[in-house]
């Protein structure tokens, strides 16, 4: 693989503007065909099995108009005044009109008579209805109440399904990474080349989910997640090559052989980081919900389209950018001279005749021998760091998100405070009982609607209405609690279990989520079984360790754990909902804990494969099991930090994003990856691998036989005599071997791996 990838960086350094082209005219087709062709993102929560999704399809079969999309339209006098009869007759009327209407209720009147609700239920389910279209329907058919005074908000379903995009949040996000990138780098050029690779990748990886959603549902929040996970590898990715590019550059290689020798090694991280996000966002598949399915396959198509694009074009404009990735001091070091590339200015970094230097003594190499010297005070004390933030979680309650959640600045939860002060809090949720008269008999239903409004927590229950086919009946009931109130939940599992008989089914927003909370909170186990089975699978191979692996997972867990207890605290307990524009403290969205864990236990083994690789390509190099935990971490130290500032920032852009769930998300991400930085990188590893020693590294003999062999490091880089540059001047060249007059071909095995010749002809370590 290393072979490949140091082909794939030769070729794309050598021929830069081919490989930007192709890119370019790939964005650009690809954004041309999501405008012609592309769909917008919808919710689709049909859980199979669930006793909800039995009522639903009742209700489709035997009241289409109920069981398909719905909506509702408040209008509310500011001043307190009686809403006119004139006005909601028209309003009513204009409703009417609206595209797939099916039913328009008559105006429900609040007790003043400020405020009127009309419910509305289209003969398609919301997924057909436009997105964003359906909405301003509905603002048109309510102008005349605009324009006589009246407060106009809409709600329901069609309302919150639309997902608003501002960008808001990966503009911040973004521009916190240039700025981290200039200080990492030193170089406006250097900080460019892994934010173009991330916007590229992330550009035609968004235009395909576009595509996709005009083919079949995707979730609204997919898009917001794949851009949150796209910016974040996508910059940290082509972060780590350049870093690996710059140190070549310093070290006396030539642009084109030190973007090649970058691709060998840390490009073969990418790739296995990149699996293994892929792979841990394929956990989604095991919820089973479609809404979660396409959640994982359009953000891991975005993962897949941003590791191509970092592994060949990150090349490609290091080629083209020559030494000007260096700062102005490295530049004016520099001696000119020929460029085996054909990139511009591709001269050699010189370096001082005399012994090699001793590598500098880095803040994260002494901190490293510091936690190596005593590991075990450590390794406790980060433990219970770890266990106390993660406490909160045991008190944990799951609901998926409604209006009610929603910062007051949506019109989706302006609607929902309007209902509820009016209406009552349990008006947001009814409950939908679909009888099944086959089963049950008609005369039955008087007994069920008196013992149903005899059940406590039950505001109001409407007679029930009988199908034209006269094979199943409705009943509305109206509960005195909002739908995310835990006793709507248990309002639900009571009328299942002791009120209502075999045959009637609990349907509507409440029961659905409380189905959904309970499907996931099952499903949850499954998906981390597989996810941490997968990986270990994949670490155990690449770095031939059981044990590396195993502590990895373990370590991942445990800062997942300490995300989960915060995100608890912030949003159920209250601690920051102020801050992030929320009104009171909310349930945990039941979206969040697989979302968090697929994504996050991912990125984290990112992290695991880019120290691990340079740790065990030092502890194969001289056997030292202590020395190479310092010398890993010191290498990677700068970059490791340099990107989990940028994936924290990214993430934490997305706590402005309006939707409470990418909120929860965007908290919670940023946290994990606090942690997995400070806390786990920069002493549970140092200090575990400390108290392990050469077990670390330890692989029975018989597992050692049967698993192949994957180069992590770059050992076997070798490339084909096929590839020529022109003759250069040997003074610029240490790495090229000349091979016949004209003609040049990149470094064998041993060439790759022994140590560039300067002018002078001393050697530096690459």
């Amino acid at each position: 693989m290393s072979g490949f990838l140091y082909r794939v960086g030769w070729l794309a350094a050598g021929r830069p503007w081919r490989v930007i082209a192709v890119w370019v005219a790939g964005l650009v087709v690809a954004t041309g065909l999501a405008m012609a062709l592309g769909g917008e993102p919808h919710d689709n929560y049909d859980a199979p099995g669930t006793p909800s999704q039995r009522g639903t399809d009742l209700l489709r079969a035997e009241f289409p108009a109920l069981a398909e999309a719905q909506a509702r339209v408040v209008l509310h006098d500011p001043d307190g005044a009686r809403v006119g009869t004139d006005i909601t007759t028209e309003v009513a009327r204009r409703l009417g009109e609206v595209p797939s209407v099916a039913i328009v209720s008559p105006p429900r009147l609040s007790t003043d008579g400020d405020t009127a609700l009309f419910t509305l239920n289209y003969d398609q389910p919301v997924t057909d209805l436009g997105g964003a279209e359906a909405i301003d329907h509905l603002v048109e058919a309510a102008s005349p109440a605009e324009r006589a005074g009246l407060t106009t908000e809409f709600g329901g379903q069609v309302a919150e399904n639309i997902q608003e995009v501002n960008g808001r949040a990966e503009a911040v996000g973004i521009g916190f990474a240039l700025i981290i990138l200039l200080v990492a780098f030193g170089s406006i050029t250097a900080a460019g080349v892994p934010l173009a690779v991330a916007l590229v990748g992330l550009g035609i990886g968004t235009a395909g989910i576009t595509l996709i959603a005009a083919g079949t549902d995707v979730s609204t929040i997919a898009p917001t997640l794949a851009s949150m996970v796209g910016i974040g590898v996508g910059i940290d990715y082509a972060l780590l090559l350049v870093t690996r590019h710059v140190e070549g550059l310093r070290s006396g290689l030539t642009v084109r052989e030190a973007a090649a020798r970058a691709n060998s090694t840390a490009g073969v991280s990418v790739l296995f980081a990149g699996v293994t996000v892929v792979l841990s966002l394929m956990g989604l598949r095991l919820v089973g919900l479609n809404t979660y399915v396409t959640t994982g396959f359009t953000t891991a198509a975005v993962v897949v389209t941003i590791v191509i694009t970092a592994l060949t074009l990150v090349p490609a404009l290091c080629g083209l950018a020559g030494t000007r990735l260096l700062g102005r001091r490295a530049r004016a070091a520099l001696t000119t001279g020929g460029d085996t590339a054909g990139a511009p200015d591709t001269g050699a970094v010189p370096v001082a005749a005399g012994a090699r230097p001793e590598p500098r003594q880095t803040l994260t190499a002494v901190w490293a021998g510091r936690i190596g010297r005593r590991p075990l005070p450590w390794a406790i004390g980060a433990l219970l760091l770890l266990l106390l933030l993660a406490a909160p979680v045991l008190g944990m309650r799951t609901w998926p998100q409604d209006a009610g959640s929603q910062p007051d600045s949506t019109y989706q939860r302006r609607a929902y405070d309007l209902i509820a002060a009016e209406y009552g809090p349990g008006a947001n949720g009814p409950l939908i009982i679909a009888a099944d008269l086959q089963k049950v008999a008609a005369a039955d239903l008087e007994g069920i609607v008196n013992r149903i409004r005899a059940t406590p927590d039950v505001a109001a229950v409407q007679p029930p209405i009988v199908a034209p086919s006269g094979n199943a009946a409705v009943i509305i009931v109206t509960p005195t609690v909002a739908p995310s109130d835990a006793r709507a939940a248990e309002l639900v599992h009571h009328l299942r279990e002791d009120v209502l008989p075999a045959g009637v089914e609990i349907t509507g927003l409440t029961a659905v989520f409380t189905d959904l909370a309970s499907w996931m909170s099952d499903r949850l186990w499954w998906v981390v079984g597989f996810v941490v089975g997968v990986s270990l699978l994949l670490l155990t191979l690449v770095f031939r360790s059981p044990v590396v692996a195993l502590k990895a997972a373990v370590m991942n867990l445990l800062s997942i754990a300490a995300a989960y207890g915060v995100v608890t605290a912030v949003f159920q307990w209250g601690w920051g909902t102020e801050l992030l524009g929320l009104p009171h403290s909310i349930p945990m969205s039941s979206w969040l804990p697989v979302l968090m864990f697929t994504v996050l236990f991912g990125l984290s083994m990112d992290y695991e494969v880019f120290l691990l690789s340079r740790i065990r390509e030092d502890y194969l190099a001289t056997g030292d099991a202590h020395g190479s935990v310092v010398r890993g971490l010191a290498a990677t130290g700068r970059v490791i930090s340099s990107a989990a500032l940028i994936m924290i920032a990214v993430f934490a852009g997305f706590a402005l994003d309006p939707d409470v769930t990418v909120k929860m998300v965007g908290v919670g991400m940023a946290v994990a990856v606090l942690v997995d930085a400070t806390i786990i990188r920069m002493v549970l590893v140092p200090a575990t691998m400390a108290l392990l020693g050469r077990a670390n590294w330890w692989l029975p003999g018989w597992l050692d036989r049967i698993m192949p062999h994957v180069d992590v490091h770059g050992a076997a880089v070798a490339t084909p005599a096929t590839i020529t540059t022109p003759t250069v001047p040997p003074t610029t060249d240490a790495v090229v071997a000349t091979t016949a007059p004209g003609t040049a071909t990149t470094p064998s095995t041993a060439d790759a791996l022994a140590e560039p010749r300067t002018a002078e002809g001393t050697t530096q370590p690459v």
